[in-house]
């Protein structure tokens, strides 16, 4: 890696680019369902992976307006690159809480630019996810799983990961019945996920939930939820469905 100005996001690109692998495109196209009806639909990559993405943009440190030019950019992997940026910016603020509100700000007013999984699953837990945890406020997850937008949807179930992981679970509940009858696949495993996480901490929280909702959950939803028990109680909670 050259000699970095953190400042400049000309340099940042330039970096970024620098570890691309044309190799990889078009695997990376297939797998983020680029192709012509496909959720991801004219994405383009340049070959990235993520831990390099990660390496190189933890050396930038950008204003919001700087890091929105790299966060409207048509390349997906400097989409990521400006969330993982965002994502340290706010670990950094520790105790600053306007830095703080002023991200998640930065972040919902760009949802529209955070529109595959990957962007959602690798910034909302840790800006959303914490501004949950920190105000006990979770209005704002709720109004996203709320919206038209499949990613915004996603950005409010994904977002609970961070109070599961203190021991806090009723959004996360309450987001997963609204999903009951949601008929997007990713949607579906994104709540089957966070129900697993919730597993996790507390698995009796878990099973009472299953024994109550289990017979309505979409077969992904639930098979994302049970995928760490055993095999007969696997077998158990599917037939539920029957």
């Amino acid at each position: 890696m050259t000699q970095i100005n953190p400042h400049d996001t000309e340099q940042w690109k330039a970096e970024l680019k620098s570890f691309a692998d044309d190799d990889r495109i078009k695997i990376l196209s297939s797998f983020f369902k680029t192709g012509k009806g496909e959720y991801g639909e004219g994405d383009i990559f340049i070959g990235l992976y993520v831990p390099l993405n990660r390496k190189v943009s933890k050396h930038f440190d950008l204003p919001l307006e700087q890091i929105e030019i790299l966060l409207t950019d048509k390349i997906h992997e400097f989409r990521l690159a400006a969330l993982l940026a965002l994502v340290e910016a706010y670990k950094k603020s520790k105790n600053d809480i306007h830095k703080k509100n002023s991200i998640v700000e930065f972040y919902l007013a760009h949802t529209a630019n955070i529109n595959n999984w990957d962007l959602v699953d690798l910034s909302a837990p840790y800006i959303i996810g914490n501004h949950i945890l920190s105000t006990g406020d979770d209005s704002i997850a709720l109004k996203l799983v709320a919206s038209s937008s499949m990613w915004e949807q996603r950005m409010g179930i994904v977002s609970t990961m961070t109070p599961i992981r203190h021991g806090r679970f009723d959004t996360t509940f309450t987001i997963a019945n609204q999903m009951l009858n949601h008929k997007d696949d990713l949607i579906h495993k994104a709540t089957g996920w966070m129900l697993r996480e919730i597993g996790k901490k507390d698995l009796s929280a878990l099973e009472s939930y299953l024994q109550q909702k289990a017979h309505l959950m979409p077969r992904t939803m639930l098979r994302y939820a049970i995928e760490r028990f055993s095999p007969e109680k696997r077998t158990y909670y599917l037939s539920m469905r029957k």
